[in-house]
């Protein structure tokens, strides 16, 4: 891997640093540095997980337990039977729809907001259109609002530093708001907007 690369540099540099050729020493010290060593080695592994990483087995866990649940009540009762009957009724699966179907959710990838569809009454002048996702949980926005006193758009006023908003690096000051989760703007007040946000 990366190590042996290094190894094989390293080689490679000491007999240069013999005839001393010009800034080889410094490279060769940096190379042979022990946080770079460090760095090499968090590498090989990350890339190592990554070869690896871990695929669900179903996609439908929280299916396949409804019917797993519903066979047992059918079956004759035999000691593996109560046993299993017994591990489902856990406390730490008495909690399983929701931790089963958080499973499915993360199996399938379906864990992106799905955008809406864009209008089809967009003005073929406007300039230019973005569809910004913001997911907020129990956070604020981290931006302000404001009426436009010439065209009477709602715009984000200011983006507050270190806010969700700037983080995500998708809205600036100035921008013009369209929409706000599914609901149009044009003609609410500020407060209004708020609101929806």
């Amino acid at each position: 891997g990366v190590s042996h690369v290094l190894t094989l540099v390293l080689q490679e540099l000491s007999l240069l640093c013999k005839r001393d050729v010009n800034g080889v020493g410094m490279l060769y010290d940096l190379l042979r540095s022990h946080w770079l060593q460090a760095l090499l080695k968090i590498y090989e592994c990350l890339q190592h997980y990554l070869g690896k990483r871990p695929v669900p087995v179903t996609q439908q866990a929280l299916s396949l337990n409804r019917e797993v649940v519903e066979l047992l009540h059918e079956a004759t009762p035999s000691g593996e039977i109560k046993e299993l009957r017994r591990l489902l009724r856990a406390p730490h699966l008495k909690a399983s729809p929701a931790l089963l179907s958080a499973h499915d959710t993360v199996a399938q990838k379906d864990f992106e907001p799905t955008l809406p569809p864009l209008p089809d009454n967009i003005p073929e002048n406007e300039e230019a259109m973005r569809i910004v996702c913001l997911v907020k949980n129990n956070q604020p926005l981290g931006a302000t609002i404001k009426r436009h006193e010439i065209t009477g758009d709602i715009t984000v006023a200011r983006v507050i530093h270190g806010g969700l908003a700037d983080r995500s690096g998708l809205l600036y000051a100035g921008d013009k708001l369209v929409e706000v989760n599914g609901v149009p703007v044009e003609g609410l007040e500020p407060e209004q907007v708020i609101n929806i946000l």
